[in-house]
């Protein structure tokens, strides 16, 4: 799948959109405003930890055969520094897959910096 659209379910729903998803790889461009800060008026931390999954989860799409449905069994993120509104891109990448489990990582960018790095396991379903 390549090209630009909504990846469907909760992360469209609060504005994700895929940018690019080819080949064990996906970005996610997000436009984040008021209504998606906390109390200390930055970026929620649970916005991020859906960012990335989506975005691991459309990387992991990218590589799986017909009725293997990807699911996220471990999910780690390393909040780097706080986000806020305006744009930011999240870029996965599938760095290890076996024959039930693949391994992702994904970087979370706003204005040139790094604002998270995640981590997570896809077990592989059979439809």
């Amino acid at each position: 799948m390549s090209g630009r659209g909504g990846p469907g379910g909760f992360a469209e729903r609060i504005g994700a959109q895929v940018e690019d998803a080819d080949d064990g790889g996906a970005r996610i461009a997000f436009e984040v405003g008021e209504e998606h800060l906390n109390p200390a008026g930055t970026l929620h931390g649970g916005v991020l930890a859906t960012l990335v999954d989506t975005a691991m989860g459309q990387a992991v799409r990218t590589t799986t055969g017909e009725g293997e449905v990807p699911a996220t069994s471990q999910l780690t993120v390393t909040y780097l520094r706080p986000g806020k509104p305006g744009a930011l891109t999240v870029t996965a990448r599938l760095r290890t897959r076996g024959a039930h489990l693949t391994v992702c990582e994904a970087d979370v960018e706003q204005d040139g910096e790094a604002l998270a790095h995640a981590v997570a396991t896809f077990a592989l379903l059979e439809r």
